[in-house]
């Protein structure tokens, strides 16, 4: 396996041909200290203090007992949140990847509160997107850690290079859409299976194909992650959906997220409706 994990170096940090490498062999790749301590301090304090991400909260069920909680927000706004979306060191080094201009597909809180927070099923990012009339898979999701993502609390898990398939099958598991069992099976005698644990300031950069899941947050610890997905320009959805279409993304330097002044929670209007979202469930 090419290694995955790189070193954030400050100002003069670029995108390297063995970060690419890393990404197009493994299926992600890990930037430690993306997010400077100062910046996550101040991400972990909008997001903990926004009433509008509770107000839009919901659960979806994981097929288990339990539900796994989420807000999905279809355009940053330009507060905290919204400016990580839209820096050069998120957004620009997404456009590096994916090899042109992208847009804000959707950004989400996932929360997994300590001893109740759900699962989620094994699946790969473009079987959901793939039902959102999106051709092709140039797409990629940034996950960004708000606490300790560790084993002990339902961190992440990959099937490293599973990108390569393609891909697969997906179906109701639950409230959530989930990977053929079978042909994940076959999947799983090719691709060693890892866990990935993320500290605060870390960000990985994630193939849409990429199998990956998560286990039931069954500690003391609470595990919230925030992401944020973005689509390349020239993919645009044929046909219109509850999330965006192409909408010109305004990039802002990395200095906008400390510089950010704007304390105001996010707009109504930036959140989506579950009720709208065709690819959960919310009985279930």
């Amino acid at each position: 396996m090419a290694l995955s994990e790189f070193q954030y170096t400050g100002e003069d940090f670029r995108l390297t041909q063995e970060m690419k490498d890393a990404y197009e062999e493994n299926g992600f790749m890990i930037i430690k200290g993306l997010i400077t301590p100062e910046e996550h301090k101040k991400l972990k304090e909008a997001v903990e203090s926004s009433q509008a991400l509770q107000k839009y909260s919901y659960g979806v069920g994981d097929g288990a007992d339990r539900k796994m909680r989420m807000c999905l927000l279809k355009h940053p706004g330009n507060n905290v949140i919204g400016m990580v979306s839209r820096c050069e060191k998120v957004a620009g080094t997404a456009e590096q990847i994916l090899g042109g201009e992208v847009y804000h597909y959707h950004s989400k809180v996932i929360m997994k509160d300590a001893r109740t927070g759900g699962k989620f099923v094994w699946h790969q990012d473009y079987g959901y997107w793939y039902n959102n009339f999106i051709v092709f898979p140039d797409m990629l999701s940034v996950l960004m850690p708000i606490d300790p993502s560790l084993k002990e609390n339902g961190c992440l898990q990959v099937l490293v290079g599973s990108h390569k398939c393609g891909r697969i099958n997906h179906g109701k598991i639950g409230g959530q859409t989930g990977a053929d069992l079978k042909r994940l099976e076959m999947v799983k005698t090719f691709c060693p299976h890892k866990y990935v644990e993320l500290q605060p300031g870390d960000a990985l950069f994630q193939h849409s194909n990429l199998l990956h899941t998560s286990e039931p947050n069954n500690s003391d610890m609470r595990r919230w992650m925030f992401i944020v997905a973005y689509n390349k320009a020239s993919n645009n959805p044929v046909k219109q959906h509850f999330l965006p279409s192409y909408t010109k993304l305004h990039k802002v330097k990395d200095s906008a997220i400390l510089d950010c002044k704007n304390e105001d929670d996010l707009d109504d209007e930036l959140f989506v409706d579950p009720k709208v979202d065709f690819t959960i469930d919310l009985q279930a």
